[in-house]
């Protein structure tokens, strides 16, 4: 019998492929972060900007990745933070995990929010990941889901739920990773959202940078042992050049740990069809009129 096919993508914002000079490029350096230098070394680039002029922004980037729509495009410039409400609408209304749960595949947003009410978001901070895991699954990992290993924080390792109630021990980003491949395990397709990358490359604080990618290098070090297809990417380029503090105009990396399935990606855009493409469903999430 052919073996079921169980994807587990991680989005990792603000991740760019930038210039092989360690003063500007912290990943550059491959001896201190050996894992991501293994990821980059063995990714393709992909257009983030999906052919709008201007620097790719979360809001229309993130929308590209898990719909399947050219969102800078359709709204005619890229947009950044939350989506606004077409996009969202966009978003509600074609996503891959709707897709996929419509042909009948399991489908996880493995982000644990501190939440007792899953089922609901304030709307001020619905991110795009939020935005189509609501609509598809009518709600977000929560407190419980957390505290059962059965969610990830999004700093790995739950320190910043001190000062929220979260009173139980700080987990490693190992652990984290466990926990994230064992729910990757238990379904076809599950996403992780890591977006500290971005906020310490706006920061500007060195310090902040290189801490936060030794976390995430890590989390990747148990990661490779998933025994499924792992895929890898981000919306825009951005921790890559310390010398500014905005998002840059960088390809960003796409990993598959078989990359034979992919040889025809060029944008972020293309993505969500080829993964649906893998699972056989064959009708395109979006045809624009």
């Amino acid at each position: 019998m052919k073996e079921r096919l169980k994807i587990l993508f991680v989005f990792i914002d603000g991740l760019g492929l930038g210039l092989n000079d360690p003063t500007i490029n912290p990943l550059a350096d491959k001896t201190r972060f050996p894992n991501l230098g293994k990821l980059l070394a063995q990714s393709i680039p992909l257009d983030a900007a999906c052919g709008v002029p201007g620097l790719p922004q979360s809001a229309t980037g993130q929308s590209a990745l898990l719909t399947g729509l050219n969102a800078p495009k359709l709204m005619g410039r890229h947009i950044e933070g939350f989506p606004p409400p077409r996009l969202k609408t966009l978003v509600q209304q074609h996503n891959i995990f709707s897709a996929l749960t419509a042909a009948g595949k399991s489908c996880a947003f493995a982000n644990a929010y501190w939440l007792d009410d899953i089922a609901h978001i304030p709307p001020r901070r619905e991110s795009v990941t939020t935005v189509a895991t609501l609509a598809a699954l009518g709600g977000v990992r929560g407190k419980a889901d957390l505290l059962a290993n059965q969610a990830v924080y999004h700093d790995l390792t739950r320190e910043k739920l001190r000062g929220r109630g979260y009173e139980d021990p700080l987990i490693t980003p190992e652990e984290a990773a466990e926990h994230l491949i064992g729910m990757a395990n238990d379904h076809d397709f599950t996403l992780f959202e890591f977006f500290e990358t971005d906020h310490a490359g706006h920061s500007g604080e060195r310090q902040k940078v290189f801490q936060t990618l030794e976390k995430l290098d890590r989390f990747f070090f148990v990661l490779w042992k998933f025994e499924g297809l792992l895929i890898v990417t981000s919306d825009h380029g951005n921790i890559e050049d310390l010398s500014v503090r905005t998002h840059t105009a960088n390809p960003v990396p796409f990993f598959a740990s078989d990359p034979e399935l992919f040889q025809t990606l060029e944008g972020i855009e293309q993505l969500a069809p080829s993964i649906l493409h893998l699972f056989s469903c064959a009708e395109p999430l979006f045809c624009p009129h």
